[in-house]
Parts: structure tokens; C-alpha cells; sequence
């Protein structure tokens, strides 16, 4: 069997079980493990699956995002509950980042109006979502405005971000996954928040269930780093975030 149709095999036997063990996988095409170890690592260098100790995991593409103005009516319930289970975790006083999203928009619209919060975004849609009160004051970061993203983005956002040091961000994931972290579609989009992972003491994400076990191309932030996570279900992708560390709420508000 050459390389190619042995590689196009694993990759059949990834989708079906969504794992393999590298040891199976020698026996069954007859070469030694090495070799398997090589086609895994090939495949996970075109992002066709993750290296794991022993094996290799099916490497699932996160959901395609819209336009952030296009998606803001989507779902509007089901963020809603995220946003709903989140705003009770933002501390009274905090300093914080909300990134970009329809559901960190939906967030900033839940804020809860007994707290004081000091709120910095580079989103507009989450600065105008933040409701009209005296306890919120919000922050603007400049920069190209980027439509896709709904964000601002480029050079000076990221010298402005550069300068913070949030008490809790609010990262917006596209993907995210225990093995893989946060992803983002976007690198421009992914060195912010990259930089303000690095910099905030603690990571709040609210995810939709499409988007756990899933992965972007750009890299963010590991699994362990975030603090808590809110989202809607079970499953295994959930177990293996629980199981990195991560605090979870669900929007029906079990806590794990």
C-alpha cells in the first residue's frame, strides 16, 4: 500500500471512530509503528487530525462563521440562556474585556445593573449592547474596523490592547476544543486575543454545543488557561474541557 491510500485509510477509520491508536494501525497495514507515526504526523501538519500520545484524534473543522451583523438575530434565544448563566460570574468592580461575538454582544446587554463594571471592547456591537447606566462605563479600542469579524482590528488595536491588563476577558472561541484550545478563523483576529489571554488574570468563554470538539486554524489559548466556560450540553467534547480543568456552567445552570 503506498503512503497516500495507507493515509486516505486512517483517514477513514478517524472519521468513523473519530481515534486511532497508532499500535492498531500497524498491525493492521502490516509496517511498523514508525511508519504509522509518520503519516500521523504528516496529516496533522495539512490539519487532518490531532497527535495524541499513542494515536491520533479526528480533527473536526469548527462551524463557518457569518458576517458578525448577520448573525446577531441567529440563535437569539440560545444566547440568551449563555449570556443569562454568564453575567451572575462577572465580579462586581471588575475590569473587563468582552471580545467580539454575537454572544458576548448578548452578554454585554445582560450586565447585571446592581455591579460596577469598567467594560473595554475593540467590538462596537458589544459597546452599544451594554445598557445605559451610570454603575458601566465602557472603552472603545480603535483601529480598521473589520466587518467579518465585527471588530477593530490591525496595528492600532493591537498597541492599544497591548496596554491592558483585564481582570476577566471575555474571549469569543470560533472553535474550541481540549486538545487544540481556542481557535479563531481570523490571525489578525487571533493575535488580539491571544495577547489578551496572555495578559487578563482570569478567561470566561461562552460556546455554543457546535463549537466544542471543534477546531480554527489559528491558535489562541490552550484549554487549560480558560477559567470557566458556559455553554448549552453534555458530551464527550465537554467531558474532555471538564477534565483539562476547565470550571464549567451549563446554560440550564448545572454547574460542573
Amino acid at each position: 500500500m503506498l503512503t497516500r491510500e495507507r493515509q486516505a485509510a486512517i483517514a477513514e477509520r478517524l472519521a468513523e471512530s473519530g481515534r486511532v491508536l497508532a499500535a492498531d494501525l500497524a498491525g493492521a497495514f502490516a509496517v511498523s509503528e514508525d511508519t504509522i507515526r509518520r503519516d500521523l504526523r504528516e496529516m496533522a501538519a495539512a490539519g487532518l487530525c490531532e497527535r495524541v500520545y499513542g494515536g491520533a484524534l479526528a480533527r473536526i473543522p469548527a462551524p463557518p462563521a457569518a458576517p458578525l451583523a448577520g448573525r446577531r438575530n441567529i440563535d437569539a434565544r440560545r444566547k440568551d440562556a449563555l449570556a443569562k448563566a454568564a453575567a451572575p460570574l462577572l465580579d462586581d468592580g471588575a475590569t473587563i474585556f468582552i471580545d467580539t461575538g454575537s454572544t458576548n454582544a448578548a452578554l454585554a446587554g445582560r450586565l447585571l445593573a446592581d455591579r460596577r463594571y469598567t467594560i473595554v471592547t475593540h467590538c462596537p456591537a458589544v459597546a452599544l449592547a451594554v445598557p445605559p447606566h451610570p454603575h458601566h462605563r465602557v472603552s472603545l479600542i480603535g483601529g480598521r474596523y473589520d466587518a467579518e469579524t465585527g471588530a477593530c482590528l490591525g496595528a492600532q488595536a493591537f498597541v492599544e490592547v497591548e496596554r491592558l491588563r483585564p481582570d476577566i476577558l471575555v474571549l469569543g472561541a470560533c472553535g474550541l476544543d481540549a486538545g487544540t484550545g481556542v481557535t479563531a478563523f481570523d490571525p489578525e483576529d487571533a493575535a488580539i486575543k491571544r495577547q489578551l489571554a496572555l495578559a487578563s488574570a482570569r478567561i470566561l468563554v461562552l460556546a455554543a454545543a457546535d463549537k466544542l470538539g471543534t477546531t480554527a486554524p489559528f491558535a489562541v489559548a490552550e484549554a487549560g488557561a480558560l477559567w470557566h466556560l458556559v455553554t448549552e450540553t453534555g458530551g464527550p467534547a465537554l467531558d474532555a474541557l471538564a477534565a483539562a480543568g476547565v470550571a464549567i456552567t451549563l446554560a440550564d445552570g448545572v454547574r460542573c
